[in-house]
C-alpha cells in the first residue's frame, strides 16, 4: 500500500502530466513520468520482498498492579539466506499511539531484540497487538506488512496498599467456628461436643460410655476449624463518586480483600451493581476478585440500599462497606447491619474533608480524604477493633 508520501508523489505526477498537456511544457511530462515511475517501482519492491523471520513476543509480567512495571520484549531472527531490509515493527497498545520499533538489516541467522514498557498508570485491560512487521521501499513511498504475533491482553490490577486484616469476629456466622480460635481448633482436632449418630459417621468417633448411658449411639463432634469470613461491599454508584474517589474506593476494596485473603480467610466481594463473588479462599479466588476490580466501572443503575438489604438476610463474619458521597440514611442502614455481622466497618472515600460521618457507634467509620490517607486510618481503626474484641473475649 502507498504511504502518505506515496500518495503525494502519485498525485503530483498526475498533476504535472495534466499541466504539461494543457500548457504544452515537455519538461513537466518528464517530471510527471518520473514521479509515477517511482511509485510503480516502490510498489513492485515491497511486493517482491520475501521475509522469513521468527518473531517472539513476551510480556513480563502479564498481570501487574497500578504503578508497577510491565515490559514487552520482542525478539526477531532472520531465517532467510540473505540480509533483511530495514524492518519496522508496529505493535498497537490500547490507550496510546502504540509502539514502533526499527530493526536494522540482519545477516543470515542473526537475531536482535527490543523492549518497551506498557502504560500501567491506570487499572484495566491493556490490549497489545497484533504485532505487524512492515517493509518499506528506500524512498518511503510504499509499504507492506504481515502479522507476526497475535493480540494479547495485560491486566492492570488495582493499587493494593499493605494494611492490617479485619480482625476475626464470630458474629452470626454458624460456619465460622468457635468464638476464640486455638491451634487445635484450626486443625479441627479439638473435642467439642456429643451428637446423635447419623448414617455415614465414622464409627471410630462413637463415644461408647455416653452411648451406654443414653441407650443411643452418640459420636464425638470435633470443633469446627476456625476460618474468618469477610464481606467487602463496594459502592459503584456513579452519583456517589467522581473519577478520583472511585479509583480510591476500588483500591480500598482490593487492599482489604488482599489483606484478609493473605491470612486464608474466606473473602466475598459484592458490588452495588449486583455482582457477588461468593465466599472463597486461596490465591485463585483472590486473583479472580482483583481481576474483577480491575475492570469494574461506575454504574448508573446500582443501588446501595438493595445490597444492604440482601446482606441483612445472609450476614456472616465481618463486613466492610466502601462508599463515596453517601446520604446519612444509607450510613445508618449500613451501621444497623451490626446486628447480623460480628464487625461492621464503613470506609467513606471523599474529597470533602467536612463530609458527614456515620451516625451509629455500632459501626466503625474510616474516613479517607486527600489529607487522611487510607492505610494509616484503616490500621488505627483495625487496631482499635481488635482491642475491643479482645477485651470482650476476656470479659466473657
Amino acid at each position: 500500500m502507498l504511504t502518505r508520501q506515496g500518495w503525494l508523489c502519485l498525485w503530483a505526477g498526475v498533476a504535472m502530466i495534466a499541466v504539461a498537456r494543457l500548457l504544452g511544457i515537455g519538461e513537466l511530462y518528464v517530471f510527471g513520468a518520473v514521479a509515477l515511475g517511482l511509485v510503480v517501482v516502490a510498489l513492485l519492491y515491497v511486493r517482491l520482498v520475501r521475509l522469513d523471520l521468527r518473531v517472539d513476543r513476551a510480556v513480563h509480567p502479564s498481570r501487574v498492579h497500578v504503578g508497577q512495571t510491565s515490559r514487552v520484549e520482542v525478539r526477531v531472527r532472520n531465517l532467510r539466506r540473505t540480509d533483511t531490509p530495514v524492518l519496522r515493527l508496529r505493535d498497537p497498545v490500547s490507550g496510546t499511539a502504540g509502539a514502533e520499533l526499527l530493526v536494522p538489516p540482519l545477516d543470515q541467522g542473526a537475531a536482535t531484540s527490543a523492549t518497551y514498557r506498557l502504560p500501567t498508570d491506570r487499572r484495566g485491560v491493556v490490549a497489545v497487538g497484533p504485532l505487524r512487521v512492515v517493509v518499506g521501499d528506500p524512498f518511503g513511498l510504499a509499504q507492506a506488512g504481515v502479522q507476526a504475533a497475535p493480540r494479547i491482553e495485560v491486566t492492570v490490577l488495582p493499587r493494593v496498599e499493605p494494611v492490617r486484616p479485619v480482625p476475626y469476629t464470630s458474629g452470626n456466622d454458624p460456619l465460622a467456628g468457635v468464638l476464640h480460635p486455638t491451634a487445635l481448633g484450626r486443625s479441627g482436632d479439638d473435642f467439642y461436643a456429643l451428637r446423635p449418630y447419623v448414617v455415614g459417621d465414622d464409627l471410630r468417633r462413637i463415644h461408647w460410655p455416653s452411648t451406654a448411658r443414653h441407650d443411643e449411639l452418640l459420636v464425638r463432634q470435633q470443633e469446627q476449624p476456625w476460618q474468618g469470613r469477610t464481606t467487602v461491599l463496594l459502592d459503584v454508584r456513579r452519583a456517589a463518586h467522581d473519577a478520583a474517589t472511585f479509583e480510591a474506593a476500588v483500591s480500598v476494596a482490593a487492599s482489604v480483600a488482599t489483606a484478609n485473603g493473605a491470612q486464608r480467610d474466606l473473602v466475598r466481594l459484592v458490588t452495588t451493581d449486583g455482582a457477588d463473588s461468593g465466599f472463597g479462599s486461596g490465591a485463585a479466588h483472590l486473583q479472580a476478585l482483583l481481576e474483577h476490580l480491575a475492570v469494574v466501572e461506575a454504574s448508573g443503575s446500582a443501588s446501595l440500599r438493595t445490597m444492604l438489604d440482601l446482606l441483612r438476610r445472609d450476614g456472616q463474619g465481618a463486613l466492610v462497606v466502601v462508599v463515596g458521597r453517601t446520604a446519612q440514611d444509607d450510613l445508618r442502614a449500613a451501621a444497623r447491619l451490626r446486628q447480623r455481622f460480628g464487625l461492621v466497618t464503613v470506609v467513606q472515600v471523599t474529597d470533602d474533608a467536612g463530609a458527614p460521618g456515620a451516625p451509629a457507634a455500632s459501626a466503625t467509620l474510616v474516613r479517607v480524604t486527600p489529607s487522611s490517607p487510607f492505610a494509616p486510618a484503616w490500621d488505627r481503626a483495625m487496631r482499635a477493633a481488635a482491642g475491643r474484641h479482645s477485651r470482650a473475649g476476656v470479659s466473657s
